[in-house]
């Protein structure tokens, strides 16, 4: 899957996994991140220092031509509702939703499809956003806006750029680490779901870049559920 891709936040977890999936045959991958993380150091990956929880911080240069982008930095602020301040949702929304329009704002201009295809844009939800889940309002009303955002912009941009989002549920990242910090935490969080395990990087990234590709070039506007089975099953 030749090409070249932006990938916001896309040094850890599943940004860095989506890199790796898409290193071996990508013509270029820029990565934008605070650090680089643990990216491979391949000649086609090139990181560029960015921080999207800074709303006033400047943006990298982009290649001339983008073939996909990926907004992937997000937050876990799972509290209590009576424990949250207006300034919490001002944080979630800041980072989840208006760096992703910062992000596609910049790259809008530079998005073309390969050969007379489409361009792809592929953003991230949670599962949290269709189930309501306790302790979650903060970002699940960040990531709501960012359905919002994907169907609106899939609308406005067709026929050349597709535009789709992936709500997972909980993911073995760092930005996770807090709440598997133990095994009985695991064991307890893996029995949530019907597949009685918690989601990997790999389960998520395989769908971005499944979404990346020709191959899902009939797909657009959606909002796909990577979640174990939570959103659709009871067991």
């Amino acid at each position: 899957m030749s090409g070249t891709y932006v990938i916001a936040g896309g040094s850890h977890g599943i940004g860095l996994e989506i890199v790796r999936m898409l290193a071996p045959t990508a013509a270029r991958i820029d990565v934008w991140s605070r650090t680089g993380g643990d990216l491979p150091s391949v000649a086609t990956i090139r990181h560029m220092p960015c921080d999207f929880a800074d709303p006033e911080g400047l943006l990298p240069e982009l290649p001339e031509e983008i073939h996909g982008a990926v907004y992937c930095p997000g937050s876990i602020n799972l509290r209590s509702f009576r424990s949250l301040q207006p300034a919490d949702f001002r944080q979630d929304f800041e980072l989840n939703l208006v760096g992703a329009v910062r992000f596609l704002q910049a790259c809008q201009p530079r998005l073309k499809g390969p050969d007379g295809g489409t361009a792809s844009v592929v953003l991230f939800s949670t599962v949290a956003v269709g189930q309501g889940l306790p302790m979650h309002a903060s970002v699940a009303a960040a990531k709501g806006a960012v359905e919002g955002l994907t169907r609106s912009l899939a609308a406005e941009w067709a026929p050349k750029i597709r535009v789709n989002a992936i709500a997972p549920a909980l993911i073995d990242t760092p930005l996770a680490a807090r709440l598997l910090s133990s095994p009985d935490k695991r064991e307890a969080l893996a029995a949530r779901y019907p597949l009685k395990r918690i989601g990997e990087p790999a389960d998520v990234a395989a769908l971005a870049r499944f979404l990346l590709s020709a191959e899902s070039g009939w797909m657009t506007g959606q909002v796909f559920g990577v979640d174990g089975g939570m959103s659709t099953l009871r067991t």
